[in-house]
């Protein structure tokens, strides 16, 4: 089996097209991690995204000659993800609409690194364990429409900056900004929601 390690993800992805299934196989194995990541933040279901990571892989391979070499792997990649999730979701009837005003401070620049567990509102608890605080994070990913939940598990699990976002989805650099800036003031809201609807939980048992 040839090794991959020093090779980039291009020089891997044209050895498949040019017929080599084990560096097919090397592309899934880098990226399963933080793709099936993504999609699980991306649909709120790990056994979904199991299923939409394969069907992402599936139509990385279908579409295999239509890849410009010249490009990065990887943004191409999570553009294909990315829309399974879309689809996915639109099946499900999952999207909704967040009206959205609240500005966020200090996102001026070209960057925009962000911890959903960092976002400055109130903890429920603080005792509250990670697989609560987890589970919590995750619903109030759900309450946001794709597009926000998009941009926001891209900063957040790629550490990406807006420009690679913008890569990545295959959208113009103010829609990111904009996003971003919507993303996370909804984030923010339906974290304060959440937290106050697990505290009576807590406080009814």
């Amino acid at each position: 089996m040839p090794d991959f390690s020093a090779q980039t993800d291009e020089q891997v992805f044209i050895a498949f097209r040019d017929g080599d299934p084990s560096a097919y196989r090397e592309l899934i194995e880098r990226y399963h991690d933080d793709l099936l990541r993504f999609l699980t933040r991306l649909v709120g279901d790990r056994a979904a995204a199991e299923d939409l990571f394969q069907e992402t892989f599936l139509q990385v391979h279908l579409s295999a000659h239509t890849f410009d070499a010249s490009r990065r792997f990887r943004p191409w990649l999570f553009t294909i993800g990315a829309n399974k999730g879309r689809d996915y979701l639109r099946k499900k009837k999952r999207q909704k609409t967040y009206e959205l005003s609240r500005s966020l401070k200090g996102s001026e620049g070209g960057t925009a690194f962000v911890d959903l567990l960092e976002v400055d509102v109130p903890s429920p608890d603080a005792a509250l364990d990670l697989a609560e605080r987890d589970q919590l994070v995750q619903e109030a990913l759900n309450r946001l429409g794709p597009p926000l939940r998009e941009v926001l598990l891209l900063a957040y699990f790629q550490r990406l900056s807006y420009a690679q976002i913008a890569e990545d989805l295959g959208i113009p650099l103010g829609t990111v900004k904009s996003r971003m800036h919507s993303a996370v003031a909804a984030f923010a809201r339906s974290w304060q929601v959440v937290s106050k609807e697990s505290s009576s939980r807590g406080e009814d048992q």
